[in-house]
């Protein structure tokens, strides 16, 4: 295996407590889209968030639209992710904190500056930024190494689309091998290992031993290389992936 030189982290409940508080408005507005559809069904943000968790809001519109056989135009697509993304961002600003254990690990990555730190997302990078600024985060991620798969590629897409982690690898110059991923949902985990990029399982964010234990099922099968239960373990797990 080549060294690894670069860590490429996914943001939402990997870095940041923030998929709840997204889904909450993401549910308001797909309510919305159903009712207007004359379709009975109505989520909660749980629900939502257990259906499409680590995709970004228009990966949950398409999800939608395949599942209940409706069809919105470009233009009406545009219109919810953009409502959205407002929603979301007034909530993180609000209410977003940093995910249990993360903040010293970055410090002491950030000040042994043995790796290259980057953000890789789904989520729009505006949102992505404003989370990581609320959390007091920006300081470790050049603003030039946070990615979004919704905002930061020519053509929008959503992770398990590995287009984003295959767009960071190209701007930091360094090949998939080099790189190493934390993800803590089964479409970032097969974005990054589709893109060839070794990868950590992070379950800390999931409520309960025995949903954290169900996930890190679901992210070996993905391709994770060694599951993390809490962020304490980060410099053991990434010992063991670089031994390999």
């Amino acid at each position: 295996m080549p060294k690894i030189t670069h860590l490429l982290f996914d943001c939402d409940n990997t870095l940041v407590l923030s998929e709840e508080l997204a889904f909450e408005a993401c549910a308001e507005l797909s309510n919305e889209m159903l009712a207007k559809h004359n379709i009975s069904e109505r989520y909660t943000g749980p629900d939502l968030m257990s259906t499409f968790v680590g995709q970004n809001f228009r990966g949950v519109v398409m999800g939608l639209q395949s599942k209940y056989a409706f069809k919105l135009s470009d233009a009406e697509v545009d219109s919810y992710v953009s409502r959205e993304l407002g929603k979301v961002i007034e909530t993180l600003e609000a209410k977003a904190e940093p995910c249990v254990g993360v903040m010293p690990v970055l410090e002491e990555l950030y000040k042994s500056k043995k790796y290259g730190l980057a953000v890789v997302s789904s989520s729009a990078l505006s949102r992505v930024q404003a989370s990581v600024k609320k959390v007091g985060q920006d300081g470790f991620f050049p603003p030039d190494h946070i990615f979004s798969a919704a905002t930061s590629l020519p053509v929008p897409t959503t992770k398990p689309d590995p287009a984003i982690y295959l767009h960071a690898c190209k701007v930091i110059d360094k090949a998939p091998g080099e790189c190493l991923a934390v993800e803590d949902s089964k479409s970032g985990t097969l974005s990054a290992v589709r893109a060839g990029i070794p990868t950590v399982g992070y379950v800390g964010s999931y409520g309960g031993v025995i949903k954290q234990k169900e996930m890190a099922e679901v992210l070996k099968e993905a391709g994770v290389k060694v599951i993390m239960d809490d962020w304490s373990q980060f410099m053991d797990c990434l010992g063991k992936i670089e031994a390999m």
